[in-house]
């Protein structure tokens, strides 16, 4: 079982000024969820966007001039770089910070679907509670978070799904697996959006599609993630032994709000993975994946063929078929969570072909879809009315008190796999089978003691030499609860340390 987690910006507006900076805005809202000063500890000698998987380094990223515009900004504000990122690493193990100019929270590193939607959810309640206490700062409901991908006006923002992989799968085999799968995944994880727009470009109303993403996908592949947007995302950043590990980080994807939207994207791309890894993948090479991502997008009644480069041509949902006959062949017994994606991507394809409106609550694209035709019924407006891309926004309003699609839940009109128990269990602890829940044990535990903290790295304060807690290869779940518990019966990080290295020296 492979390790996995959801990265999730959240949009941010404020009502009560002419016009918000992001930037500010998106600091103090991190920062209002802290109950003490904040306190630099993320280290980012971990970070280098500029590796690339394909074995080459690029001197620079399109994102960097942005960057540096910014940085002749920012050098005139009363505040650091650290300061203006304000990392928070929390008690789940989970980071929230603002990645410039939204707020981002990155899940915990899970490795079952159940944890990973407990710790989804996790996410939004965090922003809320951040949010409701800005507003008590400003003395009015002015802020309100989205979890979308779009602010109508050319601009995007993502939600990245992460995968922990060997290195010993080539890249080359990622790419021919992976690309037609993720160009047909809109299919099954779509957000669904009124309209479409392009990087820079205004906003046309009208059109209903099914994802949010689509329309900023310009390459096929690239290491940018803010212009020129790849279908695979080719960042060399493993946060692991790089000997060992890749990071496959996938930027195409949209924010769900459903959890069942949430659970297919992340577990049938787990799937494709293990399928790649055995050499198992389907054939199929689409000739312009590109433009192929964005036809399908604006297709929502399911007839758009897309050529492949041997002439024939398939749909959405034959090219989602196959993936999911490829797997039921392979992977059918392997444990209890395929089984379930096996079964439950099956007939979600058939739905989609026979009887969506059953998937109203269970997919986001088709829920929305089904919420907007209500309601264009019963004002008599068609596709092109602005109050359109008003009600897409608020379908993932964060607020209950607001928010569309947590109206539905509330009514109970949603298919759920978390329980609010679950949720709130996932906001005290991480994973207890993943390096996250130890490093989140070390935040609730020694948390004055931690002088900087990595992905796969903890640092620790005070003493001779630099006592450091190294995760890099620490995957294994049995190994993880070992060292969970060395950690949660000592007395100090130094006497955990030294009790963990003389127990694997022993091993050794």
């Amino acid at each position: 079982m492979r390790l996995f987690g959801i990265e999730t910006e959240y949009g941010i507006t404020r009502d009560d000024v002419p016009e918000i900076d992001p930037v500010v805005e998106s600091m103090e809202l991190v920062r209002a969820y802290l109950e003490a000063s904040f306190e630099r500890r993320w280290d980012y000698a971990g970070e280098d966007p500029h590796e690339d998987a394909r074995g080459f380094r690029v001197p620079g990223l399109q994102q960097d001039k942005e960057e540096d515009e910014f940085a002749k900004v920012d050098a005139h504000r009363p505040f650091s770089f650290y300061e203006m990122k304000s990392d928070l690493v929390l008690p789940n193990g989970a980071r929230f910070y603002n990645d410039h100019t939204h707020p981002e929270y990155s899940t915990p590193e899970c490795r079952t679907l159940r944890d990973l939607l407990a710790q989804d959810r996790v996410g939004e309640r965090i922003v809320l509670c951040a949010a409701q206490r800005r507003n008590r700062a400003l003395g009015g409901d002015h802020v309100r978070l989205y979890k979308n991908n779009t602010d109508f006006h050319g601009h995007s923002y993502g939600c990245h799904d992460n995968y922990l992989v060997s290195r010993a799968v080539p890249f080359p085999a990622l790419v021919a697996g992976l690309v037609p799968f993720l160009v047909s995944r809109q299919l099954i994880a779509g957000a669904g959006k009124v309209g479409t727009e392009a990087q820079e470009s205004r906003y046309v109303p009208g059109q209903y599609q099914l994802s949010q993403r689509a329309d900023f996908m310009e390459a096929e592949l690239g290491v940018d993630t803010m212009h020129d947007r790849p279908i695979l995302n080719t960042r060399d950043e493993p946060h692991a032994d790089r000997k060992k590990y890749r990071r496959l980080h996938l930027i195409i994807g949209d924010a769900n709000m459903c959890e069942y939207a949430t659970a297919l994207k992340v577990g049938t791309t787990r799937l494709v993975l293990d399928l790649i890894e055995r050499g198992a993948m389907p054939n199929i090479e689409l000739d312009q994946p590109v433009a192929a991502v964005k036809q399908l997008s604006r297709d929502p009644d399911l007839k758009a063929e897309v050529r492949l480069k041997n002439g024939r041509r398939l749909s959405a949902l034959e090219l989602q078929e196959y993936y999911c006959e490829a797997a039921g062949r392979e992977l059918a017994g392997s444990d209890e969570e395929s089984d379930w994606l096996l079964r439950e991507w099956g007939e979600t394809l058939r739905l989609l072909a026979q009887d969506r409106s059953q998937l109203v609550g269970k997919l986001d694209w088709v829920t929305k879809q089904w919420l907007l035709e209500t309601f264009m019924q019963e004002e008599r407006i068609g596709w092109d009315d602005p109050w359109l891309a008003s009600l897409d926004l608020e379908y993932h309003n964060v607020d209950p008190e607001q928010g569309l699609y947590l109206g539905l839940e509330a009514e109970g009109k949603v298919w759920r796999m978390t329980t609010d128990e679950a949720i709130d269990e996932a906001f005290q602890n991480g994973p207890s089978d993943t390096r996250a829940g130890l490093r989140g044990l070390c935040v609730q535990k020694f948390s004055d003691q931690i002088k900087s903290m990595q992905w796969e790295r903890i640092q620790f304060a005070g003493g001779l030499g630099t006592p450091n807690l190294d995760m890099g290869d620490l995957f294994n779940p049995r190994e993880v609860r070992r060292c969970m518990d060395i950690f949660q019966h000592a007395h100090s990080p130094a006497d955990a340390l030294a009790t963990w290295s003389r127990r694997k020296d022993m091993e050794t």
